[in-house]
């Protein structure tokens, strides 16, 4: 029997999809091997990577002068990756501080160039996004940065912030989540092990005209050209998860799309706060209710050393990694596009119930 899992990445991932790679598992379409095993040159593979970008690419109407890149390491790496690609002759970088992975960037970035930090709730612990009419922005910013979903402090943007610059976005724990503007952005990036497939792979989102002009001593393999020109295998690529995030992106497609998604998103979100809030105060979200995030819940019990009980007892329930991130405790539930709405309704029965015994 499998559990309901709630992690925040590597996440849930939909059983269609794990079924669909478990029967092509040893033989491919019947080809007799593995998309493990096989040549990323070889025409087999390349028909996988040329439909999941297609697939991608009519999901989130992106438009044709946008690259749509494979790449490795992670959203982490990107940290260091964009600024090696999009300073173009500048020296300075803006960017709205609203959690730790937005800290993360924050960090990197400085190594390559000056950050103005145009607005941080960081003195009131992540608990909201500041108001627009608030943030210090510059005239002279290579580009934007934010992160629209802080997975840690699940504080989500309900807004695209404009700028005269270019918009970066780190959309790791929120991309296919619902429709999305790209032409809004400049680049986009996401960590794979969230709503798009098993980790091991990046997506990128770049504008073409942002590439091609990178800090002198960038590594080849961080340089956005070079990995467009490649088909995104200028060297051997994260091959399975590529495919397993093709067959993510059919899947979605046949849930009716990403407008499927967000209402599908919206409801699981709904419910769980819904719980939290008529709790009477035996659980507690922090973040404002204008920001919280509908892929990330994080929440306390009142009384803190019944924490260790819930999560003990949920896990026995089947209601797997529920525990808050190491550097804020308490519970956390990740309500990724994998997770239905029967987890959902898992989990706010046994809040009730659990509250019944304990409260």
């Amino acid at each position: 029997m499998r559990v309901h899992n709630f992690c925040a990445g590597p996440a849930a991932l939909p059983q269609a999809v794990l079924s669909e790679a478990q029967h092509d598992l040893l033989s491919w379409k019947g080809r007799g091997l593995s998309v493990m095993e096989m040549s990323h040159r070889g025409a087999d593979f390349i028909s996988i990577a040329e439909q999941a970008e297609q697939d991608l690419r009519e999901l989130l109407d992106v438009p044709a002068h946008y690259k749509v890149l494979f790449l490795q390491g992670g959203a982490s790496l990107q940290f260091a990756q964009i600024p090696m690609n999009l300073l173009r002759q500048r020296r300075k970088i803006d960017l709205v501080h609203t959690g730790m992975w937005s800290g993360k960037a924050l960090q990197e970035a400085r190594k390559y160039a000056e950050v103005n930090v145009v607005a941080s709730d960081e003195a009131h612990g992540f608990r909201t996004v500041p108001a627009f009419d608030t943030w210090r922005v510059s005239e002279d910013a290579a580009y934007l940065h934010y992160t629209p979903n802080e997975t840690i402090h699940g504080v989500e943007f309900n807004y695209i912030p404009e700028h005269t610059a270019p918009l970066v976005a780190d959309f790791s724990s929120s991309l296919l989540s619902e429709p999305l503007q790209v032409s809004r952005f400049g680049l986009i990036y996401a960590g794979a092990q969230k709503n798009i497939g098993p980790a091991g792979l990046t997506l990128v989102i770049v504008r073409e005209d942002l590439i091609g002009e990178v800090l002198p001593g960038t590594p080849t393999m961080l340089d956005y050209k070079v990995a467009a020109s490649h088909g995104s295998m200028y060297n051997t690529p994260p091959t399975y998860s590529w495919y397993l995030a093709g067959l993510v992106f059919k899947w979605i497609k046949h849930q009716g799309g990403l407008a499927a998604m967000a209402q599908l998103n919206l409801e699981k979100s709904r419910r769980l706060y819904a719980t939290i809030e008529k709790s009477g105060g035996f659980y507690h979200n922090p973040v404002s209710p204008s920001y919280r995030s509908r892929m990330n819940v994080p929440f306390t019990i009142q009384d803190t050393q019944l924490e260790s009980v819930f999560l003990r007892d949920a896990e026995a329930a089947g209601l797997v990694n529920l525990a808050g991130h190491r550097s804020v405790g308490g519970m956390r539930a990740s309500l990724y596009n994998a997770v239905g709405l029967d987890a959902v309704d898992a989990l706010v029965d046994f809040m009730h119930d659990f509250q019944k015994r304990m409260g």
